[in-house]
């Protein structure tokens, strides 16, 4: 994804970073920006059984499309010095533990990554934070700073041994989405030139589900606190226009408990590359990871191997328990109204209304009973808006609750 970042918020950015970096390694700001090709590695373990996945990348310069995977790599973490789990490649750049495992407490891990090329890189030893779990997940009607009415979704956790004191969150969001012109009839194309509703729409075209995950870096620090604790911190701020929480809305948050070294590596981050968390953006020199080459000790290496106790939970609400009898958010797209011709007047004619069936753009709504001279005998809408499947699944996610 590409970002729109002024050179005075580049500066101000590293100046925050200089402050902030100082006590990890002196900042090299170069006089000109100037692309370096980098090896990217994201490598988060955690206290959750499962797969573990690490991320493995090049840096990429703005104008290309995103990150270059890392491929062919051998990918370890090595336990107290001794056992080797191995991270098999299972797409291009994610490395995928063979089995799963959680971290556990008082252990030591280290990375050790060998690229394709013959480059190896590692990390220190590093051990599993505090657990610490979220006590609430509430969704609270507000209006932010500049008057618009929002969804804040916020948490709350205390640790009472104040062991813990660096937390970032990530969410995965889940909506309904219900498509305003689903109409039981369909098209039937048996010819160009010959086409009427006949069809029965699949009911599965109404009601759709979607999820999506965060793409930010979400990061609060209690040091500053009389206790370590998390009190209505916003992981997530939803415009009350925003048509995702039309219908019924879930969230699961994630609250990740960090070193100092790793909250500092993230903030840093945020600071520099605004609200999206895609690392391969970042030009190093900027920014100090935790992550050393064995050939170079100079070279710049981007990412952050960390071990994070994870706790989790689930928040779900309607958009009526919060807005009663108000008026539904916009839907995702313009569900504007067409009459496009079966054929058209031209010379050689042409199949209007067939050519966008058969490109998937339309669905059928009713019938035109005021058929203009240049327009077909039926009225159109956009895909999306009479069939629900073009923006998600009709098959609910397996935690889904009514």
């Amino acid at each position: 994804m590409k970002r729109n970042i002024s050179i005075s918020h580049w500066i101000t950015s590293l100046l925050v970073a200089l402050v902030a970096l100082s006590c990890v390694e002196e900042i090299d700001v170069d006089e000109e920006f100037k692309f370096e090709d980098v090896i990217v590695i994201e490598a988060t373990l955690t206290d959750e059984k499962k797969i573990q996945e690490f991320l493995l990348s090049r840096t990429y310069e703005f104008e290309t499309k995103g990150p270059i995977p890392e491929q062919n790599a051998e990918v370890r973490v090595v336990v107290n010095d001794g056992e080797s789990i191995l991270f098999i490649e299972d797409s291009p750049g994610v490395y995928k533990s063979e089995n799963e495992f959680a971290a556990e407490s008082g252990s030591d891990y280290q990375l050790f990554v060998t690229t394709n090329g013959g480059r190896s890189y590692q990390s220190p030893k590093v051990q599993l934070t505090n657990s610490v779990p979220i006590d609430n997940l509430t969704a609270e009607r507000q209006v932010n700073s500049i008057g618009n009415e929002i969804m804040a979704i916020l948490v709350d956790s205390y640790d009472p041994t104040r062991q813990s004191n660096y937390y970032r969150y990530e969410y995965e969001e889940s909506y309904k989405i219900i498509a305003p012109d689903w109409t039981r009839e369909d098209f039937v194309v048996y010819r160009q030139d010959s086409i009427s509703p006949d069809a029965i729409r699949p009911l599965e075209e109404k009601t759709c589900y979607n999820t999506v995950n965060s793409n930010s870096i979400i990061v609060t620090s209690t040091t500053n606190l009389s206790e370590d604790r998390v009190s209505g911190f916003s992981v997530r701020n939803i415009s009350a226009e925003d048509p995702v929480i039309s219908h019924r809305y879930s969230i699961l948050v994630k609250q990740y408990v960090q070193s100092l070294e790793a909250y500092t590596y993230y903030d840093i981050l945020n600071q520099l590359s605004g609200s999206d968390n895609t690392l391969a953006q970042i030009q190093p020199g900027f920014i100090s990871s935790n992550i050393r080459s064995n050939q170079d000790r100079n070279e710049k290496v981007l990412g952050f191997f960390q071990v994070s106790a994870v706790t989790e939970k689930r928040l779900y609400f309607n958009y009526e328990d919060f807005f009663p009898d108000e008026p539904l958010p916009p839907y995702f797209i313009e569900c504007g109204r067409a009459a496009p011709p079966i054929v058209s007047q031209a010379v050689p004619p042409t199949f209007p209304l067939f050519d966008a069936i058969e490109a998937g753009l339309v669905k059928y709504l009713e019938e035109n009973l005021n058929q203009g001279q240049l327009e077909g005998p039926f009225i159109t809408v956009p895909r999306a808006c009479g069939d629900c499947t073009a923006l998600g699944t009709s098959e609910p996610p397996e935690f889904w609750e009514e």
